[in-house]
């Protein structure tokens, strides 16, 4: 089977892959000029932590969450499985226990209490900073661009190329057999009830202060977590805005940076190395959607959830074209069709 994957962003490339790994002729076209271009993955977090999701997710992101966790472990040597740290301000720790309540409620077992000694023992920088914590001992992370360059390297390691400049039009996808479009916003013209969540996000540099595992600190209004990217680098994400404005606004980058602040002082002297934004897709209820149409497999919706979805729903897209499966979970159009079947 020949299929084309159009666009090489997180989804892309985890469906490129999985459908190579099956025996399918695959390549990949890419309408930026090089890989991460124009993809909101290039400005993810980056983090695997399908239970801590929970807490404003659907149990299914959970669910997929953890196939994907298993899947990266698989293929991306760099995947640090260090557990994700939840902490609060003392003014805030009362959302300690809105958070355990939540989680906790669909997957029960999962993070531990710790007092200001365990949160120590594990992250010495935060020694002194906070009373409470969460620990969610089984998720991970990993970094995005990296993640994105091995995914590629893979590909081309069993032949698939990868094409930069090129859109999916007829006359680049007319000899496949399917076509997947993993376009994200891309695609709105087909996929009408797409929009955008602009996501704004810091790169600092601080030879002062190292995590081990990435820490979400919880507030009412500005949520905050720092993800440690190697080299002195820490990632501070991430607004959530309902737009598809990608500029990145003063009042953001005020916002991130007080509270990374509030972390640790020491972030107030770190290096800026970077500041983005991109919008990430989602539908109306921010779960992810497959949509058969005709010959083409639209991929989309994966919202803040890329990297933590994209393996499972692309095993589900292999399924979908190679085995003639369906999942009702994911493929809200297609379900009467197969129902009628």
């Amino acid at each position: 089977m020949q299929v084309v994957v159009a666009g090489a962003g997180v989804a892309g490339l985890c469906c490129a892959l999985e459908l190579a790994e099956r025996g399918a002729s695959v390549q990949v076209l890419e309408r930026g000029a090089t890989l991460g271009a124009q993809s909101c993955s290039w400005y993810a977090g980056g983090m695997l932590a399908p239970w801590c999701e929970l807490e404003t997710a659907e149990p299914l992101v959970a669910r997929l969450g953890q196939e994907s966790l298993r899947w990266w472990s698989a293929r991306i040597a760099s995947v640090a499985r260090h557990g994700t740290l939840v902490v609060a301000h003392g003014r805030d720790e009362p959302e300690l226990a809105r958070f355990a309540r939540r989680t906790g409620q669909a997957a029960p077992g999962r993070y531990a209490w710790l007092d200001a000694e365990g949160i120590a023992a594990l992250e010495p920088d935060l020694a002194g900073r906070f009373r409470k914590a969460l620990l969610f001992n089984d998720e991970g992370h990993l970094e995005p661009r990296a993640a994105l360059h091995s995914l590629a390297d893979r590909l081309h390691q069993a032949g698939v190329p990868i094409r930069f400049g090129v859109t999916a039009d007829s006359q680049d996808t007319a000899d496949a057999d399917h076509v997947v479009d993993c376009t994200g916003l891309a695609a709105r013209a087909a996929l009408a009830d797409l929009r955008g969540v602009k996501g704004e996000m810091l790169v600092l540099r601080s030879r002062d202060i190292a995590f081990r595992r990435p820490i979400r600190v919880l507030h009412p209004r500005w949520p905050l977590y720092l993800v440690p990217r190697g080299e002195d680098r820490i990632m501070v994400g991430a607004t959530t805005i309902e737009s598809d404005d990608v500029r990145v606004t003063a009042r953001s980058v005020l916002e991130l940076l007080g509270a990374a602040h509030a972390v640790h002082p020491a972030l107030g002297e770190a290096d800026i190395v970077e500041i983005g934004a991109q919008a990430r897709p989602a539908f109306p209820d921010n779960l992810p959607r497959l949509r058969l149409r005709g010959r083409t497999l639209y991929v989309n919706g994966l919202y803040r959830h890329g990297f933590l979805l994209a393996p499972a729903l692309a095993r589900m897209t292999a399924q979908v074209l190679l085995e003639g499966k369906r999942f009702a979970e994911v493929m809200d159009e297609n379900s009467r069709e197969w129902r009628l079947a």
